[in-house]
């Protein structure tokens, strides 16, 4: 391990797609989504821990989680978590870390990582990353790992590379929007687009500087406070200005923008596990195609559902096919999996229990 190697979880979102078990109190980075027994932000943090120091790993989110981050990674102290007052997206928080870390190691080279993505091959995925460090550690480049897509997926944005560079780290030439099916069908068969998994790796020079380019009044509103960073004042700083940042992503921001970006594609399994359809794709399954996590089932006439319960229910059922079966607490969730993409308007819909 290097003490220059510096990471930031990004773990603020309430994952409203998989309610009723992602709620706004207990969003799903703090569940065990898999049954493998560790969350997702814990096997999270156990992953990237294989190559950067424990007191190195930050994690970013809301206030309102912060003693869940503390009781579920209990080897963490309270000034490795970064807090945001307000919900702005990416870039302000991905700034104010940057700085945070910057003022703690000029020379520091980061990871950016979501806190509820599923990898496949850990090796892989540490193999590309430390690829990654070794690239930005040398050069001012802005780098992401991309995944090789395997089907025309409208539901995740796509990195164009350039196809005739053969080298293992390739020039980003443009950062595309979800696309429509055919438009991703094209994607998928010119061979040079990569699905936009939202990991980046930087030096912290590289990336203050580019924000200090392409957002130059959000990058003033946060070096303003740099003397108040991992120091008395930080929190009242932060309360005070936090809001007056724009709500922007970082690839709108600055990737979209910046001529220095470089990605390598992944060679690791992933998934993203936004919906209970892309859970269920990385669950096992029975002879019948059902995926359970955690209940007893009895099933006749029963193909292609997900079943979720709390740990010792026990779940009868017969003649559903393709559906999400989720009990949660006080919330029993029976609905077609081909309609998932709804699930969250019933979030705000049904009464908090």
């Amino acid at each position: 391990m290097k003490d220059n190697y510096y990471a930031v979880i990004m773990a603020g979102g309430v994952g409203s797609r998989f309610w009723p078990v992602s709620t706004e109190q207990f969003p799903k980075q703090f569940h065990d989504m898999l049954g493998t027994g560790e969350t997702l932000i814990q096997k999270t943090f156990s992953r990237l821990a294989k190559l950067i120091p424990h007191e190195n790993i930050f994690i970013l989110t809301n206030e309102k989680y912060n003693d869940l981050v503390l009781e579920q990674l209990p080897q963490v102290k309270q000034d490795q978590v970064v807090l945001e007052p307000a919900m702005r997206n990416t870039a302000p928080c991905i700034l104010y870390a940057s700085l945070k870390i910057k003022k703690l190691n000029p020379d520091a080279v980061m990871v950016v990582a979501p806190s509820d993505h599923w990898i496949e091959n850990e090796d892989a995925f540490v193999d590309n990353l430390s690829h990654s460090f070794d690239y930005a550690e040398k050069e001012n480049v802005l780098m992401t790992l991309g995944i090789q897509p395997t089907f025309p997926n409208t539901g995740y944005g796509y990195i164009e590379y350039n196809k005739t560079d053969i080298n293992a780290i390739k020039k980003v030439l443009h950062f595309r929007e979800k696309p429509d099916y055919e438009t991703a069908k094209t994607f998928l068969s010119s061979g040079n687009f990569l699905w936009n998994a939202g990991i980046f790796i930087w030096s912290v020079k590289s990336v203050t500087t580019a924000f200090q380019k392409f957002q130059p009044s959000m990058y003033a509103l946060f070096e303003s406070g740099y003397d108040t960073y991992n120091a008395q004042g930080e929190e009242a700083f932060i309360d005070e200005n936090y809001v007056k940042a724009d709500n922007i992503s970082i690839d709108y921001a600055v990737m979209e923008s910046a001529d220095n970006v470089y990605v390598i594609p992944a060679t690791f399994g992933w998934n993203d596990l936004g919906t209970w359809g892309s859970l269920y794709d990385k669950l096992d399954k029975d002879e019948n195609s059902n995926a359970v996590v955690n209940a007893k089932v009895f099933m006749e006439n029963t193909t292609n559902n997900i079943i979720r319960t709390d740990k010792g229910k026990t779940v009868v059922i017969d003649g559903l096919d393709n559906f999400i079966v989720v009990d949660r607490g006080d919330i029993l969730l029976i609905y077609p999996k081909d309609k998932e993409q709804e699930i969250k308007k019933f979030m705000t819909i049904v009464p908090k229990q």
